[in-house]
């Protein structure tokens, strides 16, 4: 099972508020040769609530941040960086008393940890890297220490909470694993709700046991971290499962494919862009390209003519030869994946414009005969999690040439 683990109040005790006055003061006073404090923390929480807000999903938290914050200040980035750098190096650290431990927490995870599940920091990604990391030091748990798959940030995340498109890239970033996956949290809004809205189990870290589970969804337990021990070593993780078959659901795994095709290509160089993991087997470039064309000459054209027939019929179409016919090893992957988004957030453009009822309106397909489209939506959602399965092969660390 993958344990997707909120910070905050959860794994950490801090005070939200508390933590976030004294972090903006420092930040005003050491950045005050840039900007008034006053001044820069009005264009930082501004540029905050954008990235809060996203929903674009060919930008990264930090480039959403970046594109409001700085012009705002009538600055750039590479003018503010060096400062940026020397007050997460230098000033950051002086709010370590602010954070406690919490002991439950770490028992918690060297648990799961004993148990052999994954782990993964999900806390809300409008901080950079650097400064999530040394809150989970603060905490004892430094990402030295304990092997945390992924930690949110706002570099590499599209989405931020309570979208529950945000639970929905983490699936995609891991690959969407074949496993089942939890959000553990003590926020109801932000952690519990969302995640349950993608599909996820939950568990809700409180001391009221199991009152929250009717709040929520079925999926939903409750309890305190000890409470959490005690599940785990029961080992009653068999009785977690997903369901990422609700048309919201299925919209978010959509949304979250080329956002985190995006985050996981970026650091490659050009040699991994065309590397093969054996001879016949399909490089990262013919991965994008597939589904480039995919979505331009099946998905969408699919859900234009369902928009103006009843009851429409859809030939099969073989796509895989496509990889030799169209020589995808020959093309541009970079460019493949923005045709891919492009195409994409047109997909998403019209199931968001179909009323609820479609989602239960039949078509017949040439193979799968008389088909909701809900079913044929989950196709696609489904193609997507198999080439994101792929994708994740081709880019993880040891893998690459990086």
């Amino acid at each position: 099972m993958i344990l997707l683990l909120d910070l905050d109040d959860t794994l950490i005790s801090n005070h939200i508020d508390t933590f976030l006055s004294a972090y903006l003061k420092a930040l005003g006073q050491h950045m005050a040769g840039y900007a008034k404090p006053e001044t820069l923390i009005k264009e930082l929480l501004t540029a905050t609530q954008w990235m809060v807000n996203n929903t674009r999903l060919d930008q990264t938290l930090e480039e959403v941040f970046d594109a409001h914050f700085y012009p705002a200040l009538g600055q750039t980035k590479t003018n503010l960086r060096p400062a940026l750098d020397e007050f997460y190096a230098q000033v950051y650290p002086s709010l370590k008393p602010i954070i406690s431990p919490r002991p439950d927490a770490i028992r918690m995870v060297e648990t799961a940890l004993e148990h052999g599940h994954r782990l993964v920091i999900a806390t809300n990604p409008l901080f950079p890297k650097t400064a999530i990391q040394q809150r989970m030091i603060w905490g004892n748990l430094s990402p030295k220490q304990y092997a945390f798959e992924l930690i949110t940030s706002y570099e590499t995340l599209h989405f931020a909470k309570p979208n529950p498109a945000y639970y929905a890239e983490i699936m995609a970033q891991l690959g969407w694993p074949n496993e089942p996956v939890m959000m553990v949290g003590d926020d109801l809004e932000n952690d519990i709700k969302p995640a349950a809205q993608a599909g996820l189990a939950t568990y809700w870290i409180t001391d009221q046991g199991q009152s929250g589970s009717s709040q929520t969804s079925p999926t939903t337990l409750a309890g305190s971290l000890d409470d959490l021990i005690d599940w785990l070593n029961q080992n009653l993780t068999e009785s977690v499962s997903t369901d990422f078959s609700t048309p919201e659901a299925v919209k978010l795994n959509l949304t979250a494919t080329p956002a985190a095709l995006f985050s996981m290509t970026n650091p490659l160089s050009p040699d991994d862009w065309t590397l093969q993991p054996t001879p016949g087997e399909w490089s990262l470039t013919e991965v994008l390209c597939h589904l480039r064309d995919v979505e331009n000459e099946v998905n969408l054209p699919r859900l234009e003519k369902f928009k103006v027939e009843d009851n429409p019929f859809f030939p099969g179409i073989v796509t895989d030869p496509w990889a030799v016919e169209r020589q995808y090893s020959l093309q541009d992957g970079s460019g493949a994946l923005c045709e891919f988004a492009a195409a994409r957030k047109q997909t998403l453009v019209d199931l968001n414009q179909l009323p609820a009822i479609d989602w239960d309106r039949e078509t017949r397909h040439a193979i799968f005969g008389p088909t909701p489209l809900r079913e044929l939506i989950s196709f696609i959602a489904t193609h997507d999690r198999s080439h994101l399965q792929q994708a994740y092969q081709l880019t993880k660390p040891g893998h690459t040439n990086l």
